[in-house]
């Protein structure tokens, strides 16, 4: 078995090293580049517009938070969803992770993967809803497969895509989740992982056989509670620390341009390191450019493209513009990160000694909450880890059920539950690993479903414009 298991990790070492190289963070980089540069900047240009038909007519429009097609989920419902998904132990411990390996300039490498993330999302949305057709019992069907599929008329390419959407959903959306609720829960509150285990899958049954209207009825509670939450706990932080502020942000710039590092004698990081850690952070817990989220924009009660397409930038705004930048400013606000300690014990097994993903973020909320933070952040990432098992759950279940056809539904919602019983309960270095592979393949053909089609994402835009002065 041993070997078995050396053999998977020596294959799947260089596949990792290419799918999150610099080649493929170049693609994610230029793809939202592109999408930016072609609709002028809407993200910024159309700011107002876009939080108006998104979170602000929440409050003025029932039609945007209750779902007039007994075949959909209200668009509210399909934020909550996405979110759910990508709102994980990376906007937690992930986020800590590459401020230890990458530095402070890891966040602003984030902030820009994340700022033009934003138009990479509002095109596979825009598409998603264009190519959507309604199956034989009336839902919607769209993903990224359907795009590829009806778009491109490709569809090896979107069985590709499936299969790796597949592979994905029980190692990152799955196992790793499962295995973090397990460890959260024992360390400040000594629940064994066992009857974690049992909960966990129960309570996950008793969700996702219900479909994708109760899996949206679930997170419009569930997302909204949990994300304000850890909000109103990470400001609290950075406000006790206010003073550290300035110098943190400074930090931040001066370090995401760093050449070299030790440069002026000072420990750093260099300028490749954080980009890497902070693009590939960025895109890991937003999922722009994955195409994943695709699967549940599809199915909102929505006519325009556009609009949808417009859920998709305010979701990559709050994942991590607004929640991985508190945990990050947490951090580092906090003094709990010594960028001279872990710097220069990076590369070393020393580093492997310091506090980092969730610990580190748990210190940082001990400055403040005392004992209590510990518990916080196990609390925190208990939420966010069942959520995105929640949402990754239905886009497993529609890539398998393209795939292998809709017979596959039952038993692929059985077997993901039973998975994540043992996701609490095992070993997951290889998994984690595997499933960062995984994701980032899902990458491949979807950016080169967007860079074929963007004419179409183009013309839509242009044309609700007009429309929509």
């Amino acid at each position: 078995m041993n070997t078995v298991t050396e053999w998977i990790a020596a294959v799947n070492e260089p596949v990792s090293r290419f799918v999150w190289g610099p080649v493929m963070l170049v693609c994610f980089l230029a793809t939202g580049l592109w999408f930016s540069a072609g609709t002028g900047f809407f993200q910024i240009s159309r700011f107002g517009l876009w939080m108006r038909r998104t979170i602000l007519a929440c409050f003025r429009d029932r039609k945007v938070t209750e779902a007039s097609d007994s075949h959909s989920i209200s668009q509210f419902q399909s934020l909550c969803t996405v979110l759910a998904a990508t709102t994980g132990t990376g906007n937690i411990a992930g986020i800590a992770a590459a401020i230890t390996v990458g530095g402070p300039g890891a966040v602003f490498w984030m902030w820009l993967s994340s700022f033009l993330g934003m138009m990479t999302s509002y095109a596979e949305n825009v598409l998603g809803i264009k190519y959507r057709y309604r199956n034989e019992r009336g839902e919607w069907e769209g993903s990224a497969m359907v795009y590829m599929e009806r778009g491109l008329h490709c569809r090896p390419l979107a069985m590709g895509y499936a299969l790796f959407c597949v592979l994905a959903s029980f190692g990152v959306g799955n196992m790793a989740q499962a295995n973090s609720i397990a460890g959260a829960l024992h360390t400040s509150f000594r629940i064994p992982p066992a009857v974690t285990a049992v909960a966990t899958a129960l309570l996950l049954a008793v969700v996702i056989m219900g479909g994708i209207k109760r899996i949206g009825r679930v997170t419009e509670k569930v997302v909204p509670f949990m994300s304000l939450l850890y909000i109103a706990g990470a400001m609290v932080v950075i406000l006790s620390h206010l003073s550290a502020l300035p110098g943190v942000l400074i930090s931040i710039f001066r370090e995401a341009f760093r050449f070299r590092a030790g440069l002026g004698g000072i420990a750093g990081y260099g300028i490749m390191t954080a980009m890497r850690t902070g693009i590939s952070r960025g895109v890991f817990t937003n999922e722009a450019g994955l195409g994943s989220s695709v699967i549940v924009h599809a199915a909102s009660d929505v006519k325009e493209p556009a609009v949808q397409g417009m859920w998709g930038i305010f979701e990559v705004f709050v994942d991590t513009i607004v929640v991985c930048t508190l945990t990050g400013l947490a951090i580092l606000t906090s003094g709990v990160y010594d960028q001279n300690l872990y710097a220069g014990a990076l590369g070393t097994a020393a580093f492997d000694l310091l506090p980092n993903g969730a610990a580190l973020t748990g210190n940082a909320f001990a400055t403040v909450f005392g004992s209590f933070g510990g518990s916080f952040i196990s609390i925190s990432i208990t939420l966010f880890a069942f959520s995105t098992l929640i949402g990754w759950s239905y886009y497993g279940e529609k890539a398998a059920v393209y795939l292998l056809g809709k017979t596959v539904s039952a038993p692929y919602q059985i077997l993901f539950s039973v998975v994540a019983a043992l996701g609490c309960v095992a070993g997951l270095q290889l998994v984690w690993d595997l499933s960062d592979t995984f994701n980032g393949l899902m990458a491949i053909p979807n950016l080169a479903a967007l860079a074929l089609l963007n004419r179409q994402v183009f013309g839509i835009t242009r044309d609700y414009l007009k429309n929509n002065p």
